[in-house]
């Protein structure tokens, strides 16, 4: 794919155009991608309310009921579902199973698991299996 940057100081806010002959799984994928914006998290690290952007999240996961995430030295509490903080979340985030949502820029290594599933390790030390209902749109994203 040809791809051209252009800078201009009349425009005020950025925006991209796609020239195609027809729609791809690809193009589709990067429309998502450039479409999607990801918006700061609030949580609680016990009494205190914090505020988190995106690329501080390594990893969101339920827990016995409630929805904790993962920083890269701290865990915190939010009130939301994982299914609300992954459209909050944005592109840059993948569900890998039932209660887990990771950060695809903080993968570090993956190994084989049991039954068909993978383990994935995390920068942070975290990690947590890819189930098999999540493991081909993974390993489409790996490009495996």
């Amino acid at each position: 794919m040809k791809v051209n940057v252009i800078i201009s100081p009349e425009v005020h806010e950025a925006y991209a155009e796609i020239h195609t002959d027809k729609m791809t799984e690809d193009i589709s994928r990067i429309v998502d991608m450039l479409s999607t914006e990801a918006v700061p998290v609030t949580a609680r690290a016990g009494e205190e309310l914090v505020v988190l952007k995106p690329e501080d999240i390594f990893m969101v996961r339920v827990e016995n009921g409630d929805t904790v995430i993962y920083g890269e030295k701290r865990s915190f509490r939010s009130p939301k579902r994982l299914y609300e903080l992954a459209s909050q979340l944005g592109n840059k985030f993948m569900q890998i199973s039932k209660s887990t949502l990771i950060n695809l820029s903080y993968m570090d290594s993956i190994e084989p698991g049991f039954s068909g599933t993978l383990l994935l390790k995390l920068k942070n030390g975290s990690k947590d299996y890819v189930s098999r209902k999540y493991l081909p749109e993974f390993k489409k994203y790996l490009g495996l």
